[in-house]
């Protein structure tokens, strides 16, 4: 039940903070929180990350529903499994961010991005990332560090 929670979580969360970005920020502009570190901005990402293959977004998005797919069902089929709760909660959290940019690239046809780092390092800083960005990384490295022992 949790890892449904975490899933559904990721993925209605980030969907309600798209919808408000979509709906409450200008096109252009950016607000800086945190002494600049955190910046909010409305960017539309065409493609895959870095907006990779946004010349061609229907195999992008056909491309996203195939690799959902894949991660339910390894996640369908580590459910069936005793122990390893952190391989499925890296793949809930992974599975929650798929779903969510998945439903962008389907529906609005590009993925809604709404938070940059203000740091020194220059292409970190002109990445805009969205929440399920970070369910993906950070449960593909969970998922990968529980296959992995």
């Amino acid at each position: 039940m949790g890892y449904l929670l975490l899933i559904t979580g990721i993925f209605f969360g980030d969907l309600r903070i798209k919808d408000y970005v979509e709906e409450s920020f200008p096109e252009e502009g950016e607000w800086k929180k945190k002494d600049g570190l955190i910046r909010l901005r409305k960017h539309y990402n065409r493609g895959a990350f870095l907006n990779a293959g946004q010349e061609n977004r229907r195999m992008v998005a056909a491309l996203s529903v195939c690799l959902t797919f894949f991660v339910a069902v390894l996640f369908a089929a580590s459910l069936g499994t005793k122990g390893n709760r952190t391989l499925r909660t890296g793949l809930a959290m992974l599975l929650g961010g798929a779903f969510s940019n998945t439903y962008d690239r389907c529906r609005r046809k590009y993925v809604v991005d709404y938070f940059s780092f203000g740091v020194k390092w220059k292409r970190l800083s002109r990445i805009v990332f969205n929440i399920s960005d970070f369910g993906i990384i950070l449960g593909a490295l969970t998922a990968a560090l529980a296959a992995g022992k």
